[in-house]
């Protein structure tokens, strides 16, 4: 039989439904440039503050030193010093984005808890449900031969690999974290501590070329006057800042190449370095000095576990579990202890179930009900909001009718009209 075709542009509400990408939806505290194309962290401001430190004293450079030095040197040899200063500081800031402006290692976060291992997926004994199963806190991995423990993220539902960490400043697990740089407005991890370094080293070279050519212009200007330093210090002020500028940075951004320089030498991180402080024998990444830098600068990228600009995937098989039933819970269900990796609290909702049956037979309030519908469950989905607020609702007319209180005439519950007839009655109203 030949149905005819529907008109056009009568879409349904499902198939005209367009989904956000990723990026539109992260739940990260990341800024996004270019329609997902860059991620940056919440602090992505200060990287304007790093370019202008480095652009602004190269400009004085070029303006004031490199440009006079042009006519103490020969045509070709003047020229590059002024061309490998602007090289350098392009080449640079290129490292900078690439620091600041990618993915450091992201590990996406799961929709509900993992199961717990060997799990087998009947969580009935006997026809009852059992009560819900808390997830434990930490697990046991093997590397290299050494146990290492790792730990669960309640903001992610999920076991953070071996060096992973959360960041509470983008609010992401990262991967190989090493520290979170407010300079560069990014975190550091496994895809990005290369270029971070470079970045570092750079700078560092930048410092010494500009603080060595301010002291050569100097000389110049002390043979062509024959004077002596501080009266050629004095017609060349911008060389004197320069050199004072110069001098201290060196010891920030060479200090911090030295310190890196040593990290990965043992292979280290920064967040394994200030925590864990490992000995020679207990560090389970160590392999040697060359393999370590090998792992560092002679490695392929992994991949970014993140597709940005992709569309977001409809979990339609989702499976929301009853509140009063079975389950797996959160290992900081019930815990007011703030966790400083996460930087926010645990859920302050006791996981217990038979807390929560107590509170369903005692009756819930309308005030806990709009708070709930308000705020809802931290880290649930709005259907499970909606089920645990239908469960309680059931529950309060269940105790109700139990307890017979439907006489009652104060309180949240309202009396029926038919025993408020009899009552009025019976009073002889």
């Amino acid at each position: 039989m030949y149905a005819a075709p529907p008109p056009r542009g009568s879409a349904t509400a499902e198939t005209a439904r367009v989904e956000p990408r990723v990026y539109q939806a992260w739940k990260g505290s990341n800024i996004f440039f270019l329609q997902g194309r860059f991620i940056f962290g919440p602090d992505v401001r200060s990287l304007f503050l790093t370019i202008f430190l480095i652009v602004a004293p190269v400009a004085v450079f070029c303006v004031f030193v490199a440009r006079k030095l042009m006519d103490h040197f020969s045509h070709h040899l003047g020229i590059s010093i002024m061309v490998v200063a602007v090289a350098f500081t392009i080449y640079d800031l290129a490292l900078l984005l690439l620091t600041s402006g990618r993915d450091p290692g992201i590990i996406p976060r799961n929709a509900h808890p993992p199961e717990p291992e060997g799990f087998d997926g009947n969580i009935e004994v006997g026809g009852v449900q059992t009560p819900q199963l808390r997830l434990p806190r930490t697990k046991d991995v093997i590397v290299n031969g050494m146990t290492v423990k790792i730990k669960y993220c309640d903001t992610c539902m999920l076991y953070r690999p071996p060096r992973c960490s959360h960041c509470s400043i983008c609010n992401n697990c990262v991967q190989r974290f090493d520290h979170h740089c407010p300079w560069v407005g990014q975190c550091i991890g496994l895809r990005n501590y290369r270029f971070f370094y470079m970045f570092v080293f750079s700078t560092t070279l930048l410092c010494i070329y500009v603080f060595s050519f301010c002291w050569v212009y100097i000389k110049k200007i002390m043979d062509a006057d024959q004077t002596t330093i501080w009266r050629a210090m004095t017609k060349t002020p911008a060389s004197i800042v320069l050199i004072i500028y110069s001098f201290i940075a060196v010891w920030f951004v060479g200090g911090l190449s030295v310190f890196h320089l040593y990290l990965m030498s043992t292979n280290q991180t920064t967040y394994e370095n200030f925590r864990y402080r490992y000995d020679r024998s207990s560090n389970p990444y160590n392999r040697g000095v060359f393999e370590n830098f090998k792992e560092v600068f002679f490695t392929s990228i992994a991949p970014s576990k993140n597709k940005f600009r992709a569309r977001v995937q409809r979990d339609e098989g989702l499976d929301v579990r009853p509140a009063d039933g079975g389950g797996f819970m959160s290992p900081n269900m019930g815990k007011g202890v703030g966790d400083i990796e996460m930087g926010r609290k645990a859920v302050a909702w006791d996981g217990d179930v038979g807390g929560m049956g107590s509170d369903l037979e005692g009756g819930v309030n309308n005030e806990m009900l709009e708070d709930k519908n308000a705020i809802g469950f931290p880290g649930s989905s709005p259907d499970f909001n909606q089920v645990m607020q239908s469960d309680a609702t059931e529950g309060r007319i269940a105790a109700s009718s139990r307890r017979g209180s439907w006489g009652r005439r104060s309180g949240n519950w309202e009396m029926p009209l038919e025993i408020l007839g009899l009552e009025r009655v019976n009073d002889g109203v």
